[in-house]
């Protein structure tokens, strides 16, 4: 179940490459620890890979973000609130998710790049 978690994840990330709206290392990192726990073959692909190895390599000596994924999550974090609200959640609902996102928003902007 790890390497289908970590497989799966690794292919969101790699969708991620593509797609700015979609997140790349937090799908790196949700890989490499399940291959770590389930593939030692898997786990060095992914830290050999020229597109995905960086960003994991980048976390693991420093906790760094890169730039772009913190310039994706500036924008994409204030537009999720926003779907939140335009759905018609609730005063509560939106209150708790702006928060949420705000918080998850001021911890990636304070990483290192």
């Amino acid at each position: 179940m790890l390497q289908a978690l970590g497989l799966g994840a690794a292919a969101l990330a790699v969708v991620g490459v593509a797609l700015p709206v979609l997140p790349t290392t937090p799908f790196v990192l949700l890989s490499a620890w399940a291959f770590a726990r389930s593939s030692p073959r898997l786990e060095a692909w992914l830290r050999d890979h020229a597109r995905l190895g960086p960003p994991l390599k980048a976390w693991e000596q420093r906790r760094a973000i890169p730039p772009g994924a913190k310039a994706a999550a500036a924008v994409s974090l204030p537009l999720s609130g926003f779907l939140v609200h335009a759905s018609g959640a609730g005063l509560a609902v939106t209150a708790t998710v702006a928060v949420g996102l705000a918080c998850v928003g001021g911890w990636i902007l304070t990483r290192p790049s």
